[in-house]
């Protein structure tokens, strides 16, 4: 699908602020409002706008610390790989998960209360997961720069 300027700032607006009306969206783009919804679905349609979700303040939910946290596994059969990515999505901590290149293998978003709760998260349940070599984090003081790639 071929995405023109149109579909570039209906993505961009959506992005910042997905509760949007139609009739909002069609204004901030210069088109009708039976355009725009078009437009919106056959973006839909495409996969391109895969879901609609909620943005949450951490910091109003109590949550403080986030870090970012390397992960260097052991190598594994495919069935302990398996096993490691269950045991990391039952942690609530771990909001986000990634596989990445270099010296480690995963990199995990983690959210705790405080600092207290990071150290009791690595000490007594990240660092008992069967495979890990190890563990690198990096807490994350303040966020810059938060945008989306349209």
């Amino acid at each position: 699908m071929n995405i023109d300027t149109i579909d570039h700032k209906i993505l961009n607006f959506l992005q910042k602020d997905a509760r949007l009306s139609n009739q909002e969206l069609a204004d901030l783009v210069n088109l009708s409002a039976s355009a725009c919804h078009r437009r919106v679905k056959i973006l839909e349609s495409n996969g391109i706008i895969e879901k609609y979700q909620a943005k949450i303040n951490y910091e109003k939910l109590g949550i403080k610390i986030e870090a970012m946290v390397e992960i260097k596994l052991a190598q594994l059969s495919e069935n302990e790989h398996n096993a490691f990515l269950a045991q990391i999505d039952r942690f609530e901590e771990v909001i986000n998960a990634y596989i990445i290149t270099g010296d480690s293998n995963y990199v995990l978003h983690v959210a705790t209360q405080d600092l207290n709760a990071f150290s009791q998260f690595i000490v007594h349940k990240l660092n008992k997961v069967k495979g890990i070599m190890n563990i690198n984090s990096k807490i994350i003081l303040e966020k810059v720069i938060q945008k989306s790639i349209v």
